[in-house]
């Protein structure tokens, strides 16, 4: 079941899609909902004149999207009213809006819809690859957001379920388990992957529950056998980042590729975490580093 918070989230990032969609397609009425169990319900729309597109529900194989999301593949009409490879269940909503043009994109995650995207005109037009592409590309953006926040959801259940990732139980920070080294490095991996998700996501509640997730993987990976010392080092997210992408044996080109930055720009944040933790290698740095808390 999602969390309200989840729940809340996503709905915040269809609403940008709907939103986005609108303005790169140029269509007058966008609206789009979220797929449970074969139904997309719409929960965002935007430019309508009408209140008719309220509660629209719409099932696999029924109307245009329910045809998008049972091909797995955009569907258009440029005269809805008069398209015979559709049912019209949902004529009410749709033409008591005024709707002539329509485009409707499935949301794809994981080789399932997990969302519908719909374009509409009042006036009659053709639907060309102009309008298809930035449409295809919003579709896209949401589908890679749902897939990050149900990454994110499901390394938070597996924290909450008690063994998690590792299989050993959660501990506080006071307990500072020690755990077996291949586990360790489990879940400082995690910790990495963690750092380059956080990196595409702009929603702040969503940030912030990912730095929950950092904090408790660092209590999990801590050494029974080491207190941290004391630190006044400070390392920027980015700083961050890097030095966890380096932690787990990442070249710099291959931290480049997983954080989206430029090999140069990966040495002179390393460069910096170097100095600031008074470290000539970044072996040093990464040990100075968990040494002080700022890395598991």
């Amino acid at each position: 079941m999602l969390t309200q918070d989840r729940t809340d989230s996503e709905a915040s990032a269809l609403t940008g899609a709907v939103r986005e969609l609108a303005r790169r397609t140029h269509f007058p009425v966008s609206f789009g909902g979220l797929v449970s169990d074969g139904t997309a319900r719409i929960g965002a729309i935007y430019g309508s004149r009408t209140r008719s597109l309220d509660g629209l529900s719409v099932q696999v194989m029924r109307g245009l999207g329910g045809r998008a999301m049972a091909e797995l593949r955009p569907r258009a009409t440029p005269d809805y009213g008069a398209a015979r490879h559709i049912t019209h269940d949902y004529d009410r909503h749709i033409l008591g809006e005024g709707i002539s043009t329509l485009l409707a994109v499935p949301v794809i995650v994981g080789g399932r819809v997990r969302g519908l995207l719909y374009g509409g005109a009042w006036a009659s037009t053709n639907v060309g690859e102009v309008v298809m592409k930035p449409a295809f590309q919003v579709a896209d953006a949401l589908a890679t957001e749902l897939r990050v926040r149900d990454e994110v959801e499901r390394r938070l259940s597996a924290l909450d379920a008690g063994p998690g990732l590792t299989g050993v139980p959660a501990a506080s920070p006071a307990q500072h388990p020690s755990l077996p080294a291949a586990h360790r490095e489990e879940l400082r991996e995690s910790y990495a992957e963690l750092r380059t998700i956080a990196s595409t996501i702009t929603d702040p509640s969503v940030r912030a529950r990912l730095e929950q997730v950092e904090q408790r993987l660092a209590v999990l990976s801590g050494d029974g056998d080491a207190q941290h010392q004391a630190s006044t080092v400070t390392l920027s997210p980015r700083e961050t980042d890097v030095l966890a992408c380096a932690a787990i044996g990442a070249t710099n080109a291959q931290i480049a590729a997983q954080l989206s930055l430029r090999e140069g720009t990966v040495k002179a944040y390393l460069s910096s975490a170097m100095s600031k933790l008074d470290a000539s290698t970044r072996h040093a740095a990464v040990t100075k580093a968990r040494r002080s808390g700022l890395l598991p």
